[in-house]
């Protein structure tokens, strides 16, 4: 900090009326004790003097005429110390007014001079010079300067805390604004995820429902009839769908269901509205979830079923929730047209999914091969983490996903699934492994027969996408 005070530092209005009062009472002191004399009048000429200084810096508020008012003040008062040697005692307002107005420096050496002054003043009325009249200016001005400038001191810490807490004020206002922003991100983050895993979603599945209702309106009317109660099924579930997020509820479908119930409800509506045969199991004990991460399962589920159906043109799909040391993974696996992973373009869909699933600490991992299907896994802790807090240590973040980790090489080679390449209807027999990085995540040796060819409406296959289409 710079030695040398640069601006005058303020006074509170008791102390300088502390010091008015002071200098007056010194000044009537002198006068009284000096009736008759020359000292009267010099004494009125200081009073006019000192009390013109206070109007002259109201006006002029520079250190210009700080200086010029403490010399004239200086001048008058040394004129006093001449008439009589009661002038000593305006020595000690003196120093405050000099320490007050002057830069440091030149208020030590003002404070100085005026010491030394008083003490050859009065020494020179008192005819002798001894130790008492030295002492006296002497530590009056030490007195001055230690109040001074730890007054000073202290303005100048109070007047830093003042701008930490202003500077703090602001950040806190900053901060508001900042979080204020980044809910609302949030929530229109929300609403986009929900608006796509559920809306949009149903309205595609209502759409395919409604073509078919189309074309079998004139050949088989029972069927058309089928198709539009379909339609009109979904589309009150959706309108559930609707009213629970905007309320920021949890998915109906959990609605006193487990996890395992509402992924095994969804694979049964998605296959009795299209023509494609799914299939859920669970792998491993099943154990009970948070309401979030049920939540971030379940629209992952729903995201990926509803890409099956409008983009891989597959026969069959299937469901796997799986639950092994202290992890459980959601994994989805196709046997559509697949797509080449170099070319990969994430669409709003699978960013999603990614970000719901990393959000509460987990991985993601697609993978696929053109003409060879599609495997898409979401693995997440088991602990208490939501959304809203930070992700966990890697110690509880499940193992990185790396193409091949569940069952085969990259591409889904020939046999990954118990099946060969494509995983045609009915390759799901034989046993089934699902590793992390080399380490079993589920395993199921048992032979699961195929499903057995339940009645599957004679719909037209999903709308054809380009090739390479984003999923």
């Amino acid at each position: 900090m710079n030695t040398e005070t640069r601006a005058l530092t303020p006074t509170t209005g008791i102390l300088a009326w502390c010091l008015h009062l002071l200098v007056f009472g010194l000044l009537a002191v002198v006068a009284v004790r000096a009736i008759g004399t020359p000292v009267v009048a010099m004494a009125a000429v200081c009073l006019i003097v000192y009390a013109t200084g206070p109007l002259l810096l109201r006006r002029m508020r520079t250190r210009r005429a700080a200086v010029a008012w403490i010399i004239g003040l200086g001048v008058a008062w040394l004129l006093l110390l001449m008439l009589t040697a009661d002038a000593v005692w305006l020595a000690f307002p003196l120093y405050f007014l000099q320490l007050h107005l002057l830069p440091r420096r030149a208020g030590l050496a003002a404070v100085a001079a005026t010491a030394a002054l008083a003490v050859g003043g009065y020494a020179a009325h008192q005819g002798s010079m001894s130790v008492a009249i030295v002492i006296g200016p002497v530590l009056g001005a030490a007195v001055a300067v230690a109040v001074a400038w730890g007054y000073q001191a202290l303005y100048r810490e109070s007047e830093q805390r003042r701008r930490l807490i202003e500077e703090l004020t602001a950040t806190r206002a900053d901060l508001a604004a900042a979080q204020h922003k980044a809910g609302v991100l949030a929530e229109r983050e929300r609403l986009a995820r929900e608006i796509h895993d559920t809306l949009a979603q149903g309205l595609s599945s209502i759409q395919l429902l409604l073509r078919a209702a189309e074309r079998a309106l004139l050949s088989t009317p029972d069927s058309a009839a089928r198709y539009l109660g379909q339609a009109r099924q979904a589309a009150a579930d959706n309108l559930g769908e609707a009213r629970r997020f905007v309320a920021a509820l949890a998915p109906p479908a959990l609605d006193d269901a487990t996890l395992a119930a509402a992924l095994e409800r969804l694979c049964a509506t998605t296959g009795s509205q299209h023509k494609i045969a799914v299939r859920f199991r669970v792998v491993g004990e099943p154990v009970p979830l948070p309401t979030g991460r049920e939540v971030a399962l379940l629209r992952i589920a729903q995201s990926a079923i509803a890409n099956t159906v409008q983009h891989a043109e597959a026969t069959f799909v299937e469901l796997a929730l799986c639950f092994r040391d202290g992890h459980v993974a959601l994994v989805v696996t196709d046997d559509g047209r697949g797509f080449d992973l170099a070319q990969l373009s994430d669409g709003f869909g699978l960013t999603t999914m990614r970000s719901r699933a990393e959000a509460l600490g987990g991985t993601f991992a697609v993978e696929s091969a053109s003409g060879r299907g599609t495997v898409l896994t979401a693995a997440l802790p088991l602990g208490s983490t939501d959304a809203h807090s930070s992700a966990p240590g890697a110690a509880d973040r499940p193992p990185a996903l790396a193409p091949g980790a569940f069952g085969g090489p990259p591409a889904l080679a020939p046999g990954a699934f118990g099946g060969p390449p494509a995983l045609a209807p009915g390759a799901s027999g034989g046993p089934r492994r699902i590793t992390v990085h080399g380490r079993i995540l589920a395993e199921d040796s048992t032979h699961i027969p195929d499903p057995a060819p339940a009645p599957i409406p004679d719909t037209a296959p999903a709308a054809p996408v380009a090739k390479g289409g984003r999923r």
